[in-house]
């Protein structure tokens, strides 16, 4: 099967690092365009002089709010300094990197970067994250060391960047598998949403693979094309190609009790439907791939063109147009400034209005002189992933937790919450001068307590434009030839734009999936999607789920870091399994409870779990379906191996 057509933009992964030829100027200028800390800790690292790591030059730990770390200019510039002699030292050597440091030479690089001592259970889980020139999350076992007479095979659903990562490590194992992928192409996500504007607002080196980074990242942010680039260069790298079936759907799939197998009945382009059996079933279909429509009044009813952010119509021409746009949340923030430079006049409908976080390189391109680092210091993209992982971890998530002693929480849940509350709030006075646009903008809700979004300045711009009105009455319908809202004003459009989200609770839809005596899965779940580590369910044995409930982030983390956890989880169940002679594991109930009592309280303590807001974080039943609550190293802990004493083992 041939997988990928055209030409990639991102040709190689792990690139092999270019010889330094530039001249000591030269040297210095361009290392002024990366991020000090990081910069340092690479150069300490291929040099192999940890000296350059000296105590003044240290990030302030207790200011990793600061891209920088808290570094004053001076500091900045003698890290500059220091990082361009050593480099210039290192080219004079012939650019001989030093043999990759050992554990005690690793932790001072990182408690350097760190800005002072890391706990030693954080030191195996950043030496996964940092992955030097190995691949640390590889399976440590293959098939024909645990098992290699038993027949054994898994099915994954869903090609996108979970899918991926579980079907390359079950290559590793030397596991027979199979991938289901409903669309034309792989990429998940990436592949299905077009919009224009569309683009990822996690710092690219974070939002990869931990084992599989490139040099070649055009921006800071990658738009969607670049990142379903990424995504189709690992497939085929990694060797997937002839182990994808596309266009096929999964329809069912029901749990044998009998040969202790699954059976999946599915359905192909041509429509022909057929059944297929495996030991093992990998759901990673995501979350945010089923379109959302509002439940307004009249949807059916526009006679003009209409279509969902997830499902653009590139055929419509907006230009000159009258445009409507509904929703106001981190998509519809990144495909409004596009659309009102095409469209004629542009209404945007909001029910509720976003924090928006200004990030100044949101939109910007990578400078030749980082890129220069980036191609001749490869390994500054991992020291900076590892940086970015740090400071989200340690820095950004207090920021969520709830005080019970602090008053009111209508608008924060803490001091460190409303600190940034009031930061926010002076970057929206500023960017927003007329009040009464400010008024409609401005959230009155806790920050942290829905998804934030990036921006560069534009979204407010935007909706400061002669041409764009911002309505925040409530719509009554739509109707045929537009909009009315519940004051009775109703107004004509020629394009109506759903901006309005995914159905991010309804996992699993819409397959219908029964495990054992015949229990279907969305039935048990009753609306209230619920999985022990956001992987496994009671009832359904061998089924995995990836991106599972409660395993969303939403300001301290990547969800490919969870992706990793969880492939890690899977392959290890697969070995219990294959080593111990066994057909099936079924998670205990009281297992799955126990850990559902605790997700659920540790939600509650955060700012989206106790603001009231409405957010795609919860379900229709106000529970918070979605996020993970506690820190990322208690998930890595908890996804190391399964606990047999929490399985029925057959």
């Amino acid at each position: 099967m041939q997988l990928v057509s055209g030409k990639n933009d991102l040709v190689k992964l792990n690139p092999t690092p270019l010889t330094i030829t530039s001249d000591d100027e030269s040297i210095l200028a361009f290392v002024k365009a990366a991020n000090p800390a990081p910069l340092l800790a690479a150069v300490a690292q291929i040099t192999g002089d940890l000296s350059l790591l000296r105590t003044e030059l240290r990030p302030d730990s207790s200011n990793m709010l600061d891209p920088t770390g808290g570094l004053t200019p001076i500091t900045v510039a003698e890290i500059q300094s220091v990082a361009a002699s050593a480099l210039a030292k290192f080219r004079d050597g012939g650019c001989e990197r030093a043999p990759l440091p050992n554990a005690a030479e690793l932790a001072i690089i990182m408690e350097y970067l760190a800005g002072g001592e890391i706990e030693a259970d954080y030191v195996p889980l950043l030496t996964e994250e940092l992955a030097l020139n190995k691949d640390q999350r590889a399976p440590k076992w293959t098939k024909g060391d645990v098992a290699p007479d038993a027949a054994f095979k898994v099915v994954i659903i869903g090609a996108g960047m979970s899918g991926i990562v579980a079907a390359h490590r079950l290559q590793q194992a030397g596991i027979d598998f199979q991938i289901l992928e409903k669309n034309g192409e792989v990429g998940g996500t990436w592949w299905e949403n077009q919009y224009p504007g569309c683009r990822v607002d996690i710092p690219n080196h974070f939002y990869s693979y931990s084992f599989a980074q490139t040099s070649e990242w055009p921006n800071y942010f990658s738009p969607q094309k670049v990142l379903h680039d990424y995504f189709r260069s690992c497939a085929n790298e990694f060797g997937l190609q002839n182990k994808i079936e596309l266009n096929t759907e999964v329809l069912s799939a029901d749990w044998d009790e009998a040969d202790q197998l699954w059976q999946l009945l599915v359905r192909g382009a041509d429509g022909t439907e057929q059944r297929l059996s495996c030991n093992a079933l990998v759901s990673a279909v995501g979350q945010l791939n089923r379109p959302k429509m509002p439940n307004i009044a009249g949807v059916e009813n526009f006679a003009r063109e209409s279509f969902h952010s997830a499902r653009w119509d590139h055929s419509t021409d907006l230009t000159g147009k009258r445009v409507a746009v509904i929703g106001t949340g981190a998509s519809a923030a990144q495909f409004i400034p596009p659309v009102a430079d095409a469209a004629g006049t542009l209404t945007v409908f909001q029910r509720t209005p976003p924090w928006v976080l200004p990030v100044e390189t949101y939109q910007a391109e990578i400078p030749a002189d980082l890129r220069w680092v980036l191609q001749h210091v490869p390994e500054y993209a991992r020291w900076d992933r590892l940086y970015i992982f740090w400071r989200t971890h340690e820095g950004l998530l207090p920021m969520a937790v709830v005080d019970p002693d602090w008053e009111p929480q209508e608008r924060s849940v803490s001091a460190l919450n409303d600190f940034v509350r009031m930061f926010f709030s002076a970057v929206y006075a500023a960017s927003v001068p007329d009040p009464e646009l400010l008024a409609k903008v401005l959230p009155q809700y806790p920050p942290i307590a829905k998804r934030i979004v990036f921006d560069n300045g534009i979204y407010l711009q935007t909706l400061q434009r002669e041409d764009v009105e911002l309505c925040v009455e409530s719509i009554a319908e739509i109707t045929k030839r537009g909009i009315r809202t519940v004051d009775g004003m109703e107004r004509e459009f020629d394009v109506i734009i759903y901006g309005t989200g995914f159905e991010a609770s309804k996992f699993l839809s819409p397959m219908k999936l029964h495990g054992v005596g015949g229990v279907d899965l969305h039935e048990r779940w009753g609306g209230d999607a619920r999985a022990h580590l956001g992987i496994v369910v009671p009832e359904f044995p061998n089924l995995f789920l990836m991106y599972g409930p409660n395993t969303n982030i939403v300001i301290n983390g990547s969800i490919i870091y969870f992706s990793e956890c969880e492939t890690n989880y899977i392959l290890e169940s697969i070995k219990m399994l294959l080593s111990r002679g066994l057909r099936s594991m079924e998670c205990n109930a009281d297992t799955h409870d126990a850990y559902n009592e605790r997700i659920d309280a540790g939600n509650k303590k955060m700012a989206w779990g106790a603001s009231t807001v409405n957010s795609w974080y919860k379900n229709d039943l106000g529970r918070v379906a979605q996020n993970w609550p506690f820190s990322l190293l208690e998930y890595w802990q908890q996804t190391r191996v399964p606990d047999p004493g929490e399985y029925t083992l057959r």
